[in-house]
């Protein structure tokens, strides 16, 4: 089967999209919301391009390495946005599967 060979970051991105999506819920719980702003809307994006890069590998679409490196992308902007909050668990938990 053709996602065989992608599952190892098929379970990678599953995982990065559970935890981005509940770093955004975290955040909206926090009392100074409007200074994470910029977290939760990388988060959402992160969470959504996870899970689309994974749908799109377990097709074993020819577009998988183009999707693929767009979400390298938008883990990377997650991540380095989430490790700035250094004082918030869920910020550092979700840098440290985004990077």
């Amino acid at each position: 089967m053709t996602h065989e060979k992608y599952q190892k970051y098929i379970n990678i991105c599953e995982e990065c999209a559970v935890i981005c999506e509940h770093c955004a819920m975290e955040c909206l719980g926090e009392k100074d919301v409007k200074s994470l702003t910029r977290c939760i809307e990388l988060d959402r994006t992160c969470t959504d391009i996870c899970r689309s890069a994974a749908a799109i590998m377990a097709r074993g679409s020819e577009f998988s390495n183009k999707v693929c490196g767009l979400c390298a992308q938008i883990c990377q902007a997650c991540a380095d946005e989430c490790a700035k909050h250094q004082h918030m668990e869920h910020c550092q938990d979700c840098a440290e599967i985004c990077y």
